[in-house]
C-alpha cells in the first residue's frame, strides 16, 4: 500500500486559538474563517512535514443534537475531508469530540491506514490514543496554533511528550485565513443598510472617553491593562491544554495561585464583550437583549475559556463561573 500521511484538526482548538491570536478571545464569532485556504495551508503543512500524500483530513466539530449546520456542511464538502461530529450538553459544552478523535487514531493505527498522523489539537484526553496509536507503528506528529510570540497555544505538556515531534503553524498562513470581524457604524435613517459585515484584517483602535463623563475605565482599557501586565508569582507557566470536551484549559499547573482576580474577571470579560460588540448584527443584539439574564453558549464558553486559561486550571467553580456571567451583565450595561 501506498505510504500517506492523514491529518486529524480539532476545530475548537484550532479556532477558538486562532480567535485569541487575531481578536485576543476565543470567541469564535468574532472571526471569520475562509476554510478551504486554511484547510489547503494544513494540508500542504502535513505534506511538506511528512514528505508524503495526504490521505485524508478528519474534521472534529460539535454541532447541535449531532447535526450539521451549513457552515459544516461546507467544511465537509471540501475533497478529502471528514466530517466527524460531537454535541452540545445541556450545559452548552462539547460533548464526545475528543472520544471520537481518540478511537478513530486507535482504529486507523490498528488498520495501518496512514503512516503519518498529524493531530492538530491540544487536548491532554488524547495523551493515550496517541500512545496506543504509536504502538501500532504510527508516527504521530502534533501541529499547534501559534500565539503572538510564536509559541505553541494551549497545548498539554502531557501530549507533547507522548507525541513523537511537535510543529508550530505558519503564523502567515493562520493570518491570512483568518480576519477579525468588524460591524460598519449604524449608518443615517436614509442610508440603506450594509447587507453582511464588513471584514479587515486588523482591530481599529477605539476613541477614549467623551469629554465631561467621569474617569470610568472602559472594557477596553482594563483589557489593555490586563494584557501588559507582568504574569503572577516567579514560577514559569506551563503550556495549556484544550480540553474538546470541556472547551478549558487541561489541568492545573503545580504551584499556580488559582485566585481570580477582580482585575483578571474584567480582562477577560472585556475582552469577550469587545469582540462581541465589534461582530455582532443588529439581530444578535436584539436577540441577547431579549434573552436576558441568559447568555448565549458561544460567549458564556469563551468566558470560561479564557479564565480557565488566565488560571491555568482544567474547570472553573461555580463561584468563578457565577462571577463572569454577573460581571458581563455589569460592563454591558456600563458600556
Amino acid at each position: 500500500m501506498r505510504s500517506t500521511c492523514a491529518l486529524y484538526i480539532d476545530a475548537g482548538y484550532l479556532l477558538a486559538a486562532a480567535a485569541t491570536r487575531v481578536t485576543g478571545t476565543s470567541l469564535r464569532s468574532g472571526i471569520h474563517v475562509e476554510y478551504v485556504k486554511l484547510i489547503s495551508s494544513l494540508i500542504d503543512t502535513a505534506q511538506e512535514l511528512s514528505g508524503l500524500p495526504l490521505l485524508r483530513v478528519h474534521w472534529y466539530d460539535s454541532a447541535r443534537n449531532g447535526v450539521p449546520d451549513a457552515r459544516q456542511e461546507r467544511i465537509g464538502e471540501i475533497p478529502r475531508v471528514k466530517l466527524r461530529l460531537g454535541r452540545f450538553g445541556m450545559d452548552g459544552e462539547q460533548k464526545g469530540v475528543d472520544l471520537r478523535i481518540g478511537l478513530d487514531l486507535v482504529t486507523h493505527a490498528r488498520n495501518d491506514a496512514s503512516d503519518v498522523f498529524f493531530v492538530l489539537s491540544g487536548d491532554d484526553d488524547l495523551t493515550e490514543a496517541v500512545e496506543e496509536s504509536q504502538v501500532h507503528g504510527i508516527l504521530v506528529s502534533l501541529l499547534a496554533v501559534p500565539n503572538l510570540e510564536g509559541r505553541p497555544h494551549g497545548v498539554s505538556r502531557h501530549l507533547i511528550r507522548a507525541a513523537d515531534d511537535i510543529h508550530t503553524i505558519d503564523g502567515a498562513a493562520i493570518d491570512d485565513a483568518v480576519v477579525k470581524i468588524e460591524q460598519p457604524p449604524v449608518p443615517c435613517v436614509d442610508e440603506p443598510l450594509p447587507a453582511a459585515a464588513a471584514v479587515t484584517p486588523a482591530p481599529t483602535p477605539k476613541p477614549g472617553p467623551k469629554p465631561g463623563r467621569p474617569a470610568t475605565k472602559t472594557p477596553l482599557d482594563v483589557a489593555a491593562a490586563v494584557r501588559q501586565a507582568p504574569e503572577p508569582g516567579p514560577e514559569p507557566r506551563e503550556i495549556l491544554a484544550y480540553s474538546s470536551s470541556t472547551g478549558s484549559a487541561g489541568h492545573v499547573m503545580p504551584g499556580y495561585d488559582a485566585e481570580l482576580s477582580d482585575e483578571v474577571v474584567d480582562g477577560v470579560v472585556a475582552r469577550v464583550l469587545s469582540s462581541f460588540r465589534e461582530s455582532a448584527t443588529p439581530e444578535t443584539m436584539a436577540t441577547l437583549e431579549r434573552d436576558k439574564p441568559s447568555i448565549p453558549r458561544d460567549i458564556d464558553r469563551a468566558m470560561l475559556l479564557d479564565a480557565s486559561d488566565a488560571l491555568g486550571m482544567y474547570d472553573l467553580d461555580d463561584g468563578v463561573r457565577y462571577r463572569l456571567r454577573a460581571r458581563f451583565w455589569e460592563m454591558y450595561s456600563d458600556s
